[in-house]
């Protein structure tokens, strides 16, 4: 039953990631005035379809995710499908303060203007933050109280309060570190007893505080904490929510961007990647502790789809951005054949990165 369950909600998080990008790609391209033959959810077989002006929706057998096609050769339909008569373009009405116009409705993406094809193709990557910026706004929502940076109370025997921290004091920097939300503060200490420099508010004046000592302390749980103090509770304002959820966005975005520079760096191995296989074991884990710990990693695996596809790398969407912006620029595309080897090779690279991690993940969880 576990083993069911892991594979249904691995399914669910890995279709709505998938979904979310392509259905990206496709709102920007209908923006856009640009033909798409088919927008499908999930892959295999229809299930359904349904034609609605000159493009065709389809559900198919396997959640995940979806697909857009933007143009169709006749022996690409299915067998028995008429396509449905193409529309002879016709002018639109003009937008105004559009930075990408529609000329012409229906036309094909590859004659569509540089920045529009731009447009279509940073879109995917943007709708997988719109979805993590989602994800955590509801998480905020449904959290207890939000912590501020200011000090509430001490534990006893405090050594930080020895040490000159006083209650109502909002800690502004540690070590020089800005400190913006308890997570910032938390990720200063790390349970050992050594001195840090503060930069706090207290009294409307902001005041250095070198050399304070934080010792650790108990939760209410019995748990070990790396501070001994407690900080106040904000209000759950509509700006303090969304000041959380933008601050857990930046958390999550910087661990991902530090994560591809130690790669980058050879800071950490390709051994220490994880796949689907990987991904979906992690998933399990977190159904065991609840819905919260599924809807944190849902927000983590968008964010890092999204981050990723923008990386400069071929036969992604940020190589593909290059090449736009270049042919946007300086008015010249770069040559066909240049980028179908740029990104084959690109291609190659990534499925032989897929195909080790996933035996990685095979000889590692299984």
């Amino acid at each position: 039953m576990t083993a069911l369950l892991t594979g249904l909600v691995s399914l669910l998080v890995f279709g709505a990631v998938i979904l979310v990008h392509e259905l990206g790609h496709f709102l920007a391209a209908r923006h856009c005035g640009i033909h798409v033959e088919e927008f499908s959810v999930g892959f295999g077989p229809k299930l359904l379809q349904r034609r609605r002006g000159n493009t065709l929706y389809t559900l198919r057998l396997f959640p995940l995710g979806g697909y857009n096609l933007f143009s169709a050769l006749p022996e690409e339909l299915d067998e028995g499908e008429e396509s449905a008569p193409p529309a002879p373009p016709s002018p639109a009405k003009p937008r105004r303060h559009s930075l990408f116009p529609v000329v012409v409705q229906d036309q094909p993406f590859e004659e569509a203007t540089a920045w529009q094809r731009f447009y279509v193709t940073l879109c995917g990557a943007l709708m997988n933050f719109v979805l993590g910026f989602v994800v955590l706004l509801v998480l905020v929502l449904t959290s207890g109280k939000l912590a501020s940076t200011t000090v509430a109370q001490f534990t006893d025997n405090s050594q930080s309060y020895a040490d000159g921290l006083r209650e109502g004091d909002t800690i502004l920097k540690v070590d020089g570190q800005v400190c913006r939300t308890i997570s910032d503060l938390s990720a200063r200490f790390d349970g050992t007893a050594q001195p840090h420099d503060f930069t706090v508010l207290r009294g409307g004046q902001v005041v250095q505080l070198p050399g304070v000592t934080v010792g650790t302390s108990t939760n209410a749980d019995g748990n070990t904490i790396a501070i001994d103090f407690r900080v106040a509770a904000l209000p759950k304002t509509p700006w303090h929510v969304l000041q959380r959820t933008g601050t857990l966005f930046r958390y999550y975005s910087t661990a991902i961007l530090g994560g591809f520079w130690q790669l980058a760096t050879g800071q950490v191995g390709v051994e220490e990647l994880s796949g689907p296989i990987g991904t979906a074991t992690t998933i399990g884990q977190a159904i065991q502790y609840g819905w919260q710990d599924v809807f944190s990693l849902l927000a983590l695996i968008t964010i890092n789809i999204g981050i990723f596809n923008l990386l400069p790398i071929p036969a992604l969407d940020g190589c593909k951005l290059i090449f736009l912006l270049i042919e946007a620029v300086f008015g010249r595309a770069v040559p066909q054949k240049l980028q179908m080897v740029v990104n084959t090779a690109g291609m190659a690279l990534l499925l032989w990165l897929m195909v080790f991690v996933t035996m990685q993940d095979l000889t590692r969880f299984l």
